[in-house]
């Protein structure tokens, strides 16, 4: 067993929406037994500014601010929570920071906000910055959109398609379920009137539930069959409506081509869902069989 201890990256910019997401990564990490280590990023610019004021002096002074405030910050919510933090300051491109300190840390998780406001000199960690993180981070991203979340979690959604690469989720699944002794609630999406298909899911379905709840975990499977002209992300949002869930878990797949962005299901349930979302690699593989269509 690693000895490294379990590590939880949060960008901060002092926004509202960062400091709901620092909140959520501490609830987390009391269960989790996590360190909690801040990462505000000082972005870099190029403009004529830049050029005729003195850089080190410019960035001497963030930098001093910054840190008094993430420091502040720290102090405060160890006072609330009792978990260790760790402050840290960067300069770059914020994505990429994001990514490098969490690799350079070994950290096991990265919680963001999805839609904070800039406030003063702080940064802003939405729109491409959060969709370049969960694109190239190593290890899973939780985004978080919205002002007001539970501090536990009674139900996970869990999307399924016939990708194999899908099922490497049921791990993290039934690890965050046995966190918050949640209900596991497996859904897939019936695009096309296709029997082949709507047998194939349904077996697969039947399957990972008989795993999950064989694990000790409480789990419930449903086939949706989509309404016409719905896409799977819209046909996932209503699902999680309607069983009022906490998280959502779906696996980042590159698609058959040369294009190195989100699938359009994974954006849409990033940017759209009003519930914690993770996201999730898989495992490199040699060669993929089927375009990834889906979760």
């Amino acid at each position: 067993m690693s000895n490294i201890a379990s590590k939880i990256l949060v960008p901060i910019g002092f926004s509202n929406q960062s400091i709901v997401a620092l909140e959520q990564a501490l609830n987390l990490a009391k269960i989790k037994n996590s360190e909690v280590v801040l990462l505000t990023v000082i972005e870099e610019k190029h403009s004529i500014l830049d050029i005729l004021i003195d850089n080190d002096i410019k960035e001497d002074k963030i930098k001093e601010k910054l840190l008094t405030k993430i420091n502040a910050l720290a102090d405060n919510y160890f006072q609330k929570y009792d978990v260790k933090i760790e402050t840290m300051i960067a300069r770059g491109s914020v994505y990429e920071k994001v990514c490098e300190v969490a690799d350079m840390i070994s950290a096991d998780l990265i919680v963001m906000g999805t839609n904070g406001s800039p406030q003063g000199i702080a940064k802003k960690f939405i729109g491409s910055n959060a969709e370049k993180v969960v694109r190239s981070s190593k290890c899973p991203v939780i985004t978080i959109k919205g002002q007001y979340h539970k501090n536990g979690c009674d139900n996970i959604i869990l999307p399924l398609d016939l990708e194999k690469e899908t099922k490497e989720k049921v791990s993290y699944a039934l690890e965050y379920a046995r966190y918050w002794n949640s209900t596991v609630r497996i859904v897939s999406v019936v695009l096309r009137d296709n029997e082949d298909i709507r047998n194939e899911l349904r077996s697969n379905l039947d399957l990972v539930e008989d795993f999950i709840s064989k694990a000790g975990v409480n789990c419930t499977s449903e086939l949706l069959e989509a309404k016409e002209k719905i896409t799977l992300s819209e046909a996932i949002l209503e699902y999680e409506k309607r069983l009022n869930s906490d998280l959502i878990m779906i696996m980042t797949k590159k698609e058959e081509s040369l294009s190195d962005s989100l699938s359009v299901t994974a954006r849409n349930l990033i940017y759209h869902s009003e519930v914690p979302v993770m996201s999730i690699h898989p495992k490199s593989r040699i060669r993929r069989t089927k375009p990834t269509t889906a979760f």
